[in-house]
This record gives C-alpha cells, structure tokens and sequence, in this order.
C-alpha cells in the first residue's frame, strides 16, 4: 500500500484554521478565561475551612450528615497536605468545562432523540471523540489556544461531552411513548411535550450523562497539567518527571476526594431535582424514620447555611485584614508591578533557576507569574508569546530540534550553566564498563536494552542516530524508549536487586547524589559537546523589559550554587519551593543584587534601628491609605521591615490600645475621634499634628461664578438644580450639614442634599465637571479632588461646619521607647495641603493594589523628602 499521508493533512488543516480563524479562538479564549478566571477567584477567596464547610452544608443538603461530616474531612485533609490551592485550581477547569459541554450536550441530545438522521450522523462522530487517546487532544489545543487553562479546557470539552449527548437522547427516548401520545391527545405543543413531559421524565438519565462529563473531565484536567492547566495536574506530572511518591500520592488522593466528591453530589442531584427522586426519596424517608443520619434539610436552610458561611468567608477581610506586604525594597522598585510570564519544565536545574528569579523579579517590583509545562509545550507557548521567558533549555544539542524550529520567534538571552553533558551510566558495582566501548559483547549482561526515557527528547535521537552506530551497538542493544521517571524507577529497581543496567543520563541530575553511578566515558565525542543551559525569551521581550533581559543575559551559576540552590529547595519541600530560594539567598549574601542589580536610590541610608518591623495600622481612607505606604516606602529605605494591616476606626483604636498596632497616622483631632481618644487614651499617645487645620465644607466647580460662600447659594437653587451632592446617610459630616449648616444658611427648604456615598459622589461631580455643568458637592480637605479639579471651597462665615480637626499621629503608649528613632521622625514630621493632594492623587493614578507603585513616583518627582522625614547620618 502507498504512503497515505493523513498525518500531513490534518496537519496542514490545523495549521490553515489557526491561522485564518485566530479571531475566532482570541475570543473562546477569552470567554474561557474570563469564567475560569472569576470561578477561581471565588473560590479562592475563602479560608480553606470555610470552603470545605460551605460544600459539607451542600453535601448535608444531599446526602446527609454523614457525607457532610465526611466531606468537610477530606476537604481538610487536601488542606493538611497543601494541596489545597492546586485542587481549587482543579476544581475551576471541571466546572468551566462541565457547564459548557452541558450547554452544547444537552441541546445536541435533544436534537438527536426527536431526528434519527441527527442521531445517526452523530454517532460516529462520538465514538471517534470518546475513543481518541486524550492526550491527543492536547495537542490541537495548544496550536489554537496556546497554553494554560484553556487549551486544558477545551480538551476536556471534546473529551467529555459523548456521554453528556448519548445520555440525553438515550433518557428522552426511554419515555413512555404512550404519555407523549396523551400529551399530545390533549393538544399540548411539540416544546411543551418536551419540557414539561419529556424532560423532566428523562432528568434522572440525563443527571447521569452529567456525572459521566464530569468525571470524564476530571481525568483530562489532570492530563492537561502538561500543557500549563495547573491544579493537581501540575502537582501529578511534577511527582512523574521527579518519581516523587509522596507527592504523587498527595495529588492522586487530592483528585480521588474531588472525584468522590462531585460524583456523589451529583448523582444525589438528580433526586433533588427530579419529581421522581423526590418522590422516592420522602418514601425511603418514610419507611426509615426520622432518624437523625437520614435528616437532609430543606432546600431553604440549606441555602441559609450556605450564604451564611459565605458571609463569614467574605467578612474575615473587612476588618483587620493585612495588607500586602510582599513589596519591593524602596529603591529598587524597578518593574512597577509589570508582570513577567516564565515557564518551566519539572526538572531540577529549571525548577530552581525559575523560582530563584521569580524571588529575584519581585524583589525589583515586578509580578512574575510561573507555570509549568512540558517540553513541547513550553516551546509552543513561547513562541506564541503566551510566556516570556524560561531558563532551562538545553542548547545547541539536546533542545536542536525545538530551537530549529521556533528560533524565528525566540530570542537566546545565553547560557548561565555549562558545560552540561549527556551520558549512559551504570552502577558503580558493574565491573569492566567504564566507557561506551566497553559495552560491545556485554549485551546479555544488561538484557540487551538500554533504559531511555522520552522518545521525542532530542537526547534519544543522539543515541539512536549516532551512539550507538559509532561504537557498534545498534543490533546487540534496544534502546527502551518511556519517560524519565519510568527510567528512573527501574533505575532504582535495578539497584536495590544489584543487576547491572544501562540508563540515560545527563549532568547536573540530582541522581548523581543519591546513587553511586559510573560515567561511560565517550572516547570518540559520539555525544558530541555538552550543552549549556540556555535562557531563551519571545521576541520582542528584550524591547518591553530591557533591564530584565540585561540581567538574565549577565546570569551565571556555577556547579556549587547551582547544587545547593536544588539542595535547599529540595529540603523545603512541595510547594515551598521560594521559602528554598529565601533560604538559600539568606547564605549567599549579595547574590541577588549581582543578578539583579540596581542603582542605589537617593535615601537609601539605613537608620540606627533597622531591622525593626513596626506595626502600622491605617483605615481605608484617602489620607491614611497615603501616608502609610508612603511611611512604608520611606522606612524601607531606612532599612525597617513594616507591616501594614487594614482596620475600621473602632477595630483600629482598641487594637492599638492593646498593643497589636504600634502606631497610625489618622488621628482626627480634637473633635471627629474624640469619642475613641477619651475611651483609650490611657494607653495611647500623641505624637502631633502632621497636618494641620483640616475642614468639611461644600466644594463648587471654578467655572461656577458669584458663588464663593455659602451664602452665596441662596437663590441659586435652580442653578444646582436644586440639590446638594452627598455622601454616606450616616456620616457626622452629612449629619451636621442637614441639622446645622443649611438652616444657619436658609438653605434647608431650597436644597435637598442627595445621599449615597463618597465614590458616587465623586462620580457625579466628574460627570458634571466633563460637562461643565453647575454642581454642588460635599467635600473636605484634604483630599485629592483639589489636586485633580480646579473647585473652589465654598467660605463658612458662620463657621456652621464647627472647628477645625488636626490629623494626628497616635501610638501604643510603649512606641517611643520601643521605637525611638521612628517616634522621632514622627514628632517632626508635616506636610502641606499640596504635597498630600498630589501623593494622593499620585495614588490614585496608580490604581487599586498599585498603591506602593504610586508612592514611589510620587516620591522622585519630590527629591530630598525620604532625608527630609527620615533624617539619618550618612
């Protein structure tokens, strides 16, 4: 038969789809995304004994105490061994691709069970989908959707959704032909025989085609962890590539509590929702009795103990929430948290160098963001642009092929280790082979097979092309080809039985520390010069990130610190990989601004107390958000190590009176925090005013004339339309403007003041100040709309507003002495309307989470501030 090159077909359709239908995956990637996207955060929000114990409530809802108790139990257990994160991770790509494949399934049954043509085109088309091997659907995936979660979801898509449609036609067509007929005998609609007969008859058959799809994806979830899908997929092929046991048996006991799980809720979710379930189960309630392990609560309780535990979820961060803290060191904040996507294969020396730069990158304000892949995979990825960055490809031999064909897209930043080499290695106790030669006419010894690992590893290509022809191999020996760890298991088998064996193997391989292996030496260089380990990135990365494509370029390791970097991460263990790195930098003092190196800022003077970690406590206001990351940034250069944490105005005064915040910055004073200062003043103490002469007024648009005071107001009601802009109902400001500065003014019976809170309030007056419309808004100072609009503060002849406030800096009474050079700094310390309008503002530009980013401008387009406030010898 001639060669029927199908293989090339399929090939050439994949690649004309991808690249004439691109627009259509840009946006199924972002559809995907974005549902995987947000399912994560929620369900990455909560503590992970919150989690469990909303999902032990939904277990109780349908099974029972005895599922809920055994739920929460293995939700803590994923908890206990760490895998908790990954299997969330898990969790999202099932439910993302469950819901879509139910979408697409369900109507493609439908269609199927009422239209036999459909129904017969159809089946083939599932058995080709159910019976293709998944790994094959990985790799089409990649091509259209690149890497990460999407292509991992499409692939369980495809996979999964033949039992959703053969269930769906399958449970329409078992119903009764004889109630269709009645239904229709008594006129009802083709739709109306469907669902209301149809449907709900078939639900428990098609509940069972959706526990099928689920578990179906389950299985290609884990699969997907090859191509970046993360979750226990990750945490499984990272235990493959490294033969690590335990992990691999915490990330298959993780996958088996969710497959459980999801197949036991769901297949009670049919009787839940189901008329005939329920039927069937308040009968077998009925013959039991109400014994308390049959109780299942009702569908509303439930709910209640759902959306309670929620709440408590949601609310353990409102009051006394820490802060991110994880900045960079002030000065060094280079990357202004832009992000860095770097890839890497599960091998140690990549393992190592990515996480070491991961460490390195945050240090210098960037956002790196890892994620593990295979081989073929990462490639694919980087050249797609979907990853910057990895750090461990294996050039000019082992990676050639890969190099040869993506170099078009990639740039190669050098080699930081070499040089590395290949080698078949046997045991040292195998006498009289001790180089390749060596295993001529040895065959028997070794079964005649050398123990390979991935057949398209460029390695294996090395020593089916070349090797063994050189010294004469090739009939006397089989090169078995599997995976690495598969040669590293039988590596181990063959030492513990004392049998000589063959394996291949390169250096650096942490093999070489734990087995005592001979090196075959390779006299004719078959293997050709060793490789380095190169850094390669996506074209055009080198241009957007100049100094972080400088510093890898400048990268170098040597054999020592590369061992003991792998040494230490290995001793932190799964999941600890950069507390490793942590430790290891803390021995080698230095390095990382070798790697990494920055010019030193203006400031940048530690101070007599360095090392000391403060205690800051701030409330979620525009001054106090300000001043704390500004203190921050200035007692980082100073070499002090605070922590920030987030309270309300209550939650912060009793805090700091009990000693568990050391100090904060806005203490309104004499008259808005009054009540709280006479309450704990005993423990407490005033620092002074930093600001002075704060006030509450109503603030008017420039462009607005003849309105200069309040009093100017009166008449001019329709101006306003007659309306004050307000904010928070409950606010003393709001309070004292209804029952004092109207009246004092006559303006109570002409204006109404419109509640609703600061953020709308300021939204309305940048809508109006766009249009240059007349409003009127209630304001104070400071605050950085003054920086950001031309508004005049309307004058208060009356002084109806009351006295002015001081913003003060209060402390733990023990803080002076605890902290006298800070206290010191403190007690000197001030700053004008201007200077703290355009901080804030500063800060506002920067955006949400970006607050230390902002602070850092702020702070050099103002030379000299950080020695103005922190004064140090130098």
């Amino acid at each position: 038969m001639p060669r029927l090159h199908l293989g090339d077909w399929i090939d050439s359709a994949v690649t004309y789809l991808r690249d004439h239908f691109a627009w259509l995956f840009e946006i199924i990637t972002n559809v995907v995304s974005g549902m995987y996207d947000g399912l994560d955060a929620v369900l990455g929000a909560p503590a992970p004994l919150l989690l469990a114990g909303i999902l032990a409530v939904l277990a109780w809802w349908l099974r029972g105490p005895t599922a809920a108790v055994l739920t929460f139990a293995g939700f803590a257990l994923i908890d206990s061994i760490q895998q908790w994160d990954q299997a969330m991770a898990t969790l999202s790509l099932v439910l993302v691709a469950t819901v879509i494949t139910i979408v697409l399934a369900v109507p493609l049954g439908i269609w199927a069970a009422r239209n036999r043509t459909v129904s017969a085109v159809l089946r083939p088309v599932l058995d080709f989908m159910q019976t293709m091997p998944a790994f094959v659907y990985l790799i089409p995936g990649i091509f259209f959707f690149g890497v990460g979660q999407v292509p991992g979801v499409i692939s369980c898509i495809v996979f999964a959704i033949p039992p959703g449609v053969r269930m769906t036609e399958l449970g329409i067509r078992q119903v009764d032909a004889e109630l269709i007929e009645a239904a229709e005998a008594f006129g009802t609609t083709s739709r109306n025989t469907l669902l209301r007969v149809q449907l709900p008859l078939a639900l428990p058959t098609i509940m069972a085609g959706i526990n099928q799809v689920i578990m179906l994806g389950l299985s290609m979830v884990v699969i997907a962890g090859m191509v970046g899908g993360g979750g226990l997929g990750a945490s499984v092929f990272t235990a493959i590539s490294q033969v690590n046991v335990g992990l691999g048996f915490e990330g298959g006991i993780s996958v088996v509590i969710l497959a459980m799980y999801l197949d036991r809720m769901t297949a009670s979710l049919g009787t839940r929702v189901s008329p005939l379930g329920r039927r069937a189960t308040a009968a077998l309630t009925s013959l039991r009795g109400t014994r308390v392990w049959n109780y299942r609560p009702q569908t509303s309780v439930a709910m209640v103990g759902v959306v309670v535990l929620a709440l408590v979820a949601g609310g353990m961060n409102i009051f006394g929430g820490s802060a991110d803290t994880n900045t960079a060191a002030a000065g060094k904040n280079v990357g202004d948290g832009r992000p860095v996507n770097i890839g890497y294969i599960p091998w140690d020396e990549g393992i190592a160098s990515s996480f070491l730069w991961k460490e390195a990158l945050e240090q210098r304000g960037y956002a790196p963001k890892l994620s593990q892949y295979d081989v073929g995979a990462l490639y694919t990825g980087l050249s797609a642009g979907k990853l910057d960055l990895q750090t461990d490809a294996w050039l000019p031999t082992t990676h050639q092929s890969y190099w040869d064909k993506y170099k078009d897209t990639l740039d190669d930043l050098g080699s930081w280790y070499g040089p590395t080499s290949l080698e078949l290695s046997v045991p040292s106790y195998v006498k009289g082979v001790d180089s390749l030669a060596d295993l001529k006419g040895k065959g028997s010894q070794f079964k005649g097979r050398i123990i390979g690992i991935e057949p398209g590893a460029g390695m294996m290509k090395t020593l089916n092309d070349k090797v063994l022809k050189q010294y004469g191999l090739e009939g006397e020996y089989q090169v078995t080809t599997g995976s690495t760890a598969s040669m590293l298991a039988q590596l181990d088998r063959s030492l513990k039985a004392k049998e000589p064996v063959v394996v291949t193997l390169w250096s650096p391989h942490w093999a070489y520390s734990k087995y005592d292996l001979k090196k075959l030496k390779d006299p004719q260089a078959a293997w050709g010069a060793g490789d380095g380990l190169h850094t390669l990135a996506h074209k055009g990365f080198a241009a957007k990130e100049p100094q972080v494509a400088q510093w890898l370029k400048d990268f170098k390791l040597t054999e020592a610190q590369l061992s003991s970097l792998e040494a230490a991460i290995q001793d932190a263990g799964q999941n600890h990989e950069q507390d490793g790195v942590r430790a290891w930098l803390k021995k080698n003092p230095g390095l990382l601004d070798k790697m990494a190196p920055v010019k030193k800022a203006a400031g940048d003077t530690p101070g007599k107390d360095a090392g000391a970690a403060p205690n800051i406590g701030y409330f979620p206001w525009d001054e106090d958000i300000a001043t704390t990351y500004l203190w921050q940034a200035v007692l980082q250069r100073r070499g002090y190590k605070p922590k920030m944490a987030q309270y309300d105005v209550g939650s912060m005064f009793t805090a700091m009176a009990d000693g568990q915040v050391d100090v904060e910055f806005d203490g309104w004073l004499p008259v808005a925090q009054k009540q709280y200062w006479d309450k704990y003043r005993a423990n407490l103490v005033d620092l002074g005013a930093w600001y002075e002469k704060t006030s509450l007024e109503i603030a008017v648009p420039s462009y607005v004339k003849d309105v200069k005071t309040l009093a100017d107001l009166k008449g001019k009601a329709g101006l306003f339309k007659g309306r004050i802009i307000g904010i928070e109902p409950g606010t003393g400001e709001m309070n004292l403007l209804k029952s004092k500065v109207l009246p004092a003014y006559g303006l109570d019976k002409e204006y109404q003041v419109t509640t609703g809170s600061s953020p709308s309030m300021l939204a309305e007056l940048e809508r109006a100040y766009a249009k240059k419309e007349p409003v009127a808004v209630v304001l104070w100072s400071p605050h950085w709309a003054y920086s950001k609009y031309q508004l005049t503060k309307l004058a208060d002849p009356q002084q109806s507003f009351g006295a002015n406030n001081q913003i003060k800096t209060l402390a733990h009474q023990d803080f002076p002495q605890k902290y006298p050079e800070f206290a010191g700094w403190l007690k000197k310390w001030h700053m004008t309307e201007a200077q703290l309008g355009s901080l804030e503002k500063q800060i506002q530009d920067a955006g949400q989470g970006h607050e230390a980013q902002g602070v850092e401008k702020w702070i050099a387009a103002n030379p000299g501030i950080v020695d103005a406030m922190a004064p140090v010898a130098s």
